[in-house]
């Protein structure tokens, strides 16, 4: 069982928000001993399915650096084509982070926000998603300023979270070695409302019954509302 910190607790999460000079908005996240950087870029066009729609678009991309875990990675981009895991992951950051966003109002557009991942201990899509939330707050809030925008275009604060069963016993928020001997592994994207992006979770070679996934669903909902704290602090 975890040793360093009690069941329901996360571990040290910071964010620092205009780390990079050149993006639209940027921000280091880190969950413990994972790093991410997320980088915001505002581009004046859509994809071509969205012109002349006047709605807008906001897409993710995700990528690990040879070195974020501890034996050296091959570079995707050397490789010719992403893994099967990253393009789920991005997929997952996407969709969490336009859940929030009114595309509408944000007018013919796209925002891509980048997430590569320096350190990696577990939980780099669901730090990802709470990084790139404030790389993303604040390119929005730059174009507003830009742009004279009074229309509302973030709808809400979103976070994320990983919780799963070791040994028959929940845990929120964990690290690698955790995940690797996981029953049951989750992640959890849910906004501030209480409301639910999305959920994914997975038994591993393990049955597990709807009081156990209301067991970790509780600890998350929980951490995310710490998370989406940190993120006002961080933005106030």
């Amino acid at each position: 069982m975890r040793k360093d910190r009690p069941f329901n607790q996360m571990r040290e999460i910071s964010f620092e928000k205009n780390v990079n000079i050149h993006a639209d908005g940027s921000c280091l996240v880190k969950f413990g001993n994972t790093h991410v950087l997320c980088l915001a870029t505002i581009d004046e066009k859509v994809p071509h399915w969205l012109k002349n729609t006047g709605k807008g678009w906001v897409t993710a991309e995700y990528g690990m650096i040879p070195r974020s875990t501890n034996t050296r990675m091959d570079r995707e981009a050397a490789k010719g084509k992403q893994t099967g895991r990253t393009q789920e992951i991005q997929r997952l950051i996407g969709r969490s982070l336009r859940s929030i966003v009114d595309l509408s109002n944000l007018g013919e557009r796209q925002i891509k926000v980048d997430c590569d991942v320096l350190q990696a201990d577990g939980g780099t899509r669901t730090a990802s998603i709470s990084g790139g939330f404030i790389s993303l707050y604040l390119a929005i809030n730059k174009l507003k300023n830009n742009y004279n925008i009074q229309k509302p275009i973030i709808k809400n604060y979103v976070g994320a979270i990983s919780a799963g069963i070791i040994d028959g016993k929940p845990l929120l928020d964990l690290d690698y070695n955790e995940d690797s001997k996981a029953q049951v592994d989750a992640n959890f994207v849910i906004c501030d409302t209480g409301e639910i992006s999305e959920i994914q979770v997975t038994g591993e070679e393990f049955f597990f019954s709807s009081n156990q996934f209301n067991e970790i669903f509780n600890l998350a909902k929980d951490g995310v509302k710490k998370i989406i704290d940190i993120q006002k602090e961080t933005l106030a």
